[in-house]
């Protein structure tokens, strides 16, 4: 009987102090701004943790690539950069979710929804500051898909492809027997300091029919447009016929050989559909169409995909806050809940691209996009709907102590 006595007054008091708090418009105000609060630091930082998961997985194999291939830590950096808006829109629904479970689970814990509710105040009142941080979200998401994205890609691209093109550099390694691609041998033994190349043999086996091996005295790598090529000074070909095993040999004064191809450079790229702005996909997709070669479902897929994503950042947060608000607040049964907006978030994003992969080959279903953030924000408002009305769901009490 103390213990009930003590827990009732305790309820009441913090009932009493939370009416007073909430009886002007300015108070409610404030209290949506300490939730609010809440909710944008959680989200902080898990969304940094799950960047920084992300991160570290991606940015091990691109460390071993670019140290294997020569390049400073400083093009890591670059790369590792470029690369995080895409991590950076993968992990924002799901931080927004977990920002608003937490929040949720920790307000209940405290009693503060419980007093919320007993003073008056409706699922939907409480649950606005949770809408207000959904559509916080759903512009970083809006800002990062339209704007930051593309450009990080499209910059992303740009930087490989510029690495790709001095990667001669591998080439250009003294006392190795480097194999730069397949049925290729290259081996330089002394490079001077003008880059003049000593002593070099380079064997061609790409050929099934014949093995062509190149020696040359000394030897320069000169570089033209997009065409790089070695030219060899006094040296020797041997070319050997496979099927007659006939050996030939030529010497040369000088002679040019094309080692573009060892290089896999590729001055001219195509754009992918993720670079191109938004601005482009709605203005100008008509020429890049014509130009480009992308489909007129592709880009209308692309472009409302980038809308969408702001929705599902939305919905995301709904759910995780509506789906603790069903039932009573009993800290047993929590992970029942958390494990119903899981579900539902995970429904949600297994919904996506199967809706958007029709619009590809149909642009007019391009409404198709958004039928599963929409499908996610009405799963909340149904949660919402039957947590104000108890009286429809089967609530779950605690455990009682059975007296003697």
């Amino acid at each position: 009987m103390i213990r009930r006595f003590t827990l009732r007054f305790n309820v009441v008091g913090k009932c009493s102090s939370l009416h007073g708090l909430l009886l002007g418009e300015s108070n409610v105000t404030q209290y949506d701004r300490y939730i609010l609060s809440s909710l944008l630091r959680m989200f902080g930082l898990f969304a940094l943790v799950l960047v920084g998961v992300y991160w570290v997985n991606h940015a091990v194999s691109l460390f071993d690539q670019l140290i294997a291939g020569g390049h400073s830590i400083l093009v890591f950096f670059e790369l590792s950069a470029l690369g995080l808006p895409s991590l950076i829109r993968i992990v924002l629904p799901i931080a927004g979710f977990a920002a608003a479970v937490y929040v949720t689970n920790r307000l209940s814990e405290e009693s503060e929804l419980t007093v919320m509710q007993a003073i008056g105040s409706s699922p939907w009142r409480i649950a606005r500051p949770v809408l207000v941080f959904g559509l916080l979200v759903g512009s970083m998401m809006m800002i990062l898909s339209h704007v930051l994205l593309p450009a990080a890609l499209a910059q992303l691209k740009l930087r490989e492809m510029e690495i790709s093109q001095y990667s001669s550099t591998r080439l250009l390694t003294e006392g190795a027997f480097l194999h730069p691609t397949s049925g290729i041998t290259f081996f330089i033994h002394t490079i001077e300091d003008d880059g003049t190349l000593k002593n070099i043999f380079l064997s061609d086996r790409r050929n099934d029919a014949e093995v062509v091996t190149y020696t040359a005295l000394e030897a320069f790598l000169f570089r033209k447009d997009d065409a790089t090529t070695l030219l060899m000074f006094d040296g020797l070909i041997q070319r050997l016929q496979i099927e007659d095993a006939e050996l030939t040999t030529t010497s040369f004064e000088n002679f040019s050989y094309d080692i573009s191809s060892l290089l896999a450079t590729k001055a001219q790229r195509k754009r992918t559909i993720r670079e191109l702005s938004s601005q482009e996909l709605m203005f100008d997709h008509g020429q890049i169409e014509q130009f480009e070669g992308f489909s007129k479902g592709s880009l209308l897929e692309e472009l409302h995909q980038r809308f969408s994503r702001a929705l599902v950042c939305i919905a995301a947060a709904m759910i995780g806050f509506s789906a603790l608000q069903l039932g009573s607040f009993s800290r047993f049964v929590i992970w029942h809940r958390v494990a119903l907006g899981v579900i539902l978030l995970g429904i949600m994003e297994a919904l996506r691209a199967p809706s958007s992969a029709p619009v590809i080959d149909h642009p007019e279903l391009w409404p198709l996009i958004y039928a599963p953030a929409l499908l996610g924000i009405a799963a909340s408002t149904l949660l919402l709907w039957l947590s104000a009305h108890p009286d429809l769901v089967l609530r779950t009490t605690g455990p009682t102590v059975k007296q003697q």
